[in-house]
């Protein structure tokens, strides 16, 4: 019964329309006047969630996002995708996703990925012939190596639901592959279809353009140096990557690209300082969540429901990834990992699965979710920003959600694609 109150005040609030956050606060509070615990403890709960050094990964990751998005780094990375792939047929379409896969290293975020890339790629691929719900579905896709490929915040919020129990420079790395093996299928994919379709070539760019090219966009793949060489070499903790990111962000974007002008930087704070108060009050609202979960027993006895259901760890993998998927079409990404990490992450654990892949799983679970018709959250933004038909999305997402799908099958059922590289690196537990 207890349990039922927390859970069932946090979803009737949330259907009467009540933002997430104030949802998992007030449940929170209705939770502990129901088993007769003081208001206070849910105060001081909210404030030690928020208490927690590596969550300053988030505002610097965040930023460095915004001013490389901003500042041309995003133009440039395209840019340089064209001169490696671009004269192949469907080569615009490629190059679109070998730019969300640099982009994705800097941004970290999908909607990122997508608005940033999206608002430069699709202009120019209507116009060179491409369909443009086709376009929009390969953006969209194509942004879900960005919540893989390192560094990605919600790789961070997943650390900081599991209780700081799962290394943030493991989950870094394990994005790495899954990341990579998303972008080929979806390559794969585009040149199938570019063939079929009699989709258009891009012209081929000289030595000396390429090479200008090239030099132009190597202040900008600096970042990526600088985060995983900086982790991986142990010079610098994921935090201080992040802050020494956003450090190199602002230099290069303000003083060696001098796109950016001065007097929009406050404009960029300014939004940046919103997306990261609404993301740090998730987590502390959250935490107060948790705790109540925990006091009411709610991991345990979910992991004895879900252990009367079966006793096969791949197939109890494949029903969470399918609940995951589920509640990604109405649940933004950083809410999910905040609310289920707790409950589900013992669950894995009792049937021996590693917290690295289920980690893994779970963004991507919960990013195809956010992208998937009919209600996909993500969906609807990301259509509204690139102009695009959702009717008309939806009916040409289908072998673009075939491709993810076959892809997020792989890391469910062979671990070693998630954990080869974090192993390499730094051992076997």
């Amino acid at each position: 019964m207890d349990a039922l109150v927390l859970i069932g005040s946090f979803c009737i609030l949330c259907a009467i329309g009540v933002p997430i956050a104030f949802s998992l606060g007030l449940s929170s509070l209705i939770g502990a006047f129901w088993v007769d615990l003081p208001a206070e403890a849910i105060m001081l709960k909210i404030s030690d969630g928020t208490d927690d050094f590596s969550l300053l990964a988030i505002p610097f990751f965040v930023l460095a996002g915004a001013i490389m998005a901003e500042g041309g780094m995003a133009v440039r990375l395209i840019n340089l995708a064209k001169v490696l792939v671009g004269w192949i047929r469907g080569g615009l379409a490629v190059v679109n996703i070998f730019a969300s896969t640099l982009f994705g290293t800097i941004s970290g975020s999908s909607v990122a990925d997508t608005a940033s890339i999206g608002s430069i790629m699709i202009p120019q691929m209507v116009k060179q012939g491409y369909p443009r719900v086709f376009s929009v579905n390969l953006t969209i896709c194509g942004s879900v190596q960005a919540v893989l490929i390192p560094p990605s915040h919600n790789a961070v919020i997943y650390s900081i639901a599991a209780g700081g129990t799962v290394s943030i420079a493991h989950l870094f790395l394990a994005g790495i592959l899954p990341g990579i093996l998303f972008g080929l299928c979806l390559v794969g994919l585009v040149l199938w279809t570019a063939q079929k379709r009699h989709m258009p070539k891009a012209e081929i760019l000289s030595l000396r353009e390429s090479l200008k090219v090239a030099a132009d966009s190597f202040w900008g793949l600096g970042t990526v140096f600088i985060i995983l060489g900086g982790i991986l070499s142990g010079i610098f903790t994921a935090t201080e990557s992040a802050a020494i990111a956003c450090v190199y962000a602002f230099i290069v974007t303000m003083f060696i690209y001098r796109d950016y002008k001065w007097s929009q930087l406050p404009r960029l704070v300014h939004r940046t300082v919103k997306t990261v108060a609404m993301v740090m009050l998730l987590i502390g609202v959250s935490a107060a969540f948790g705790y109540m979960m925990a006091i009411m027993q709610v991991p345990a006895k979910a992991t004895a429901l879900f252990l009367e259901l079966t006793n096969n760890k791949y197939v109890m993998l494949m029903m969470i990834n399918v609940l995951l998927l589920l509640l990604g079409t109405f649940m933004d990404m950083a809410p999910m990992l905040l609310i289920c990490t707790p409950i589900l992450l013992p669950v894995m654990k009792t049937f021996g699965v590693d917290p690295v892949h289920f980690g893994l799983v779970f963004i991507v679970a919960a990013t195809i979710g956010n992208f998937t018709p009919p209600v996909g959250a993500a969906m609807y933004a990301v259509c509204s920003i690139l102009k695009a038909p959702v009717g008309a999305y939806t009916r040409e997402s289908l072998p673009f959600l075939l491709a993810v799908t076959l892809v997020t099958l792989l890391l469910v059922f062979v671990p070693d694609v998630v954990l080869l590289v974090p192993d390499a690196i730094f051992g076997k537990d």
